[in-house]
């Protein structure tokens, strides 16, 4: 699996790298490297890690057209604000999607991590949402699932996977200051959001 892994690990890193960079290329990639890193974690039985994947596929594809829709004249995404009601909104609903999944994943599958692993698929979805929406809020929130994520792949031994979301922490630093910058110069007299 070691070979699968680090596939789905340079595909995944680049296209994180192409979304902090805000290039809709990030998308396509981002297809591949879910696809991948599905095997990778039903071999690993993390079940809600590979529904994710899943989940991520749909979300991908959205938001691969909602960017289509917002580009910029430099070729880069239009970076949106997000309402601080709907940002309480949406981690409501990832908090009720990670009890439902944890109580599932727990009392009816062999679910390694059933409880961790299902809130940070909840609250993965949400990120990815944010992202897919434009907001600039879903790297605060990615910082935050990733550092987590090391943990529980050193945990399960998935130590290229861990390194892999080590390096998504520092990507999501660069494009948290980047999409702040976009942000920033989009709200600013004269430019249009």
């Amino acid at each position: 699996m070691t070979l699968v892994e680090l596939v789905g690990a340079v595909l995944s890193a680049w296209g994180v790298w192409l979304t902090a960079r805000r290039r809709p290329w990030c998308w396509p990639v981002g297809l591949v490297s879910v696809l991948v890193y599905t095997w990778v974690f039903v071999d690993a039985k993390l079940y809600s890690d590979a529904l994710l994947q899943l989940a991520f596929a749909a979300l991908i594809i959205y938001g691969w057209y909602r960017w289509l829709q917002h580009m910029g004249a430099d070729g880069r995404v239009q970076v949106a604000p997000l309402p601080p009601q709907r940002a309480l909104l949406h981690l409501a609903i990832g908090s009720l999607g990670a009890l439902a999944l944890g109580a599932f994943m727990h009392h009816h599958t062999d679910a390694a991590l059933p409880w961790l692993d299902a809130a940070l698929t909840a609250f993965s979805l949400v990120a990815q949402w944010w992202q897919a929406k434009r907001h600039a809020a879903a790297w605060w929130l990615w910082i935050v699932v990733d550092v987590i994520y090391v943990g529980e792949y050193v945990y399960k031994h998935l130590l290229i996977t861990s390194v892999l979301y080590a390096g998504f922490v520092g990507l999501a630093i660069i494009g948290l200051r980047a999409w702040q910058h976009a942000d920033e110069g989009a709200t600013q007299p004269g430019n249009c959001p």
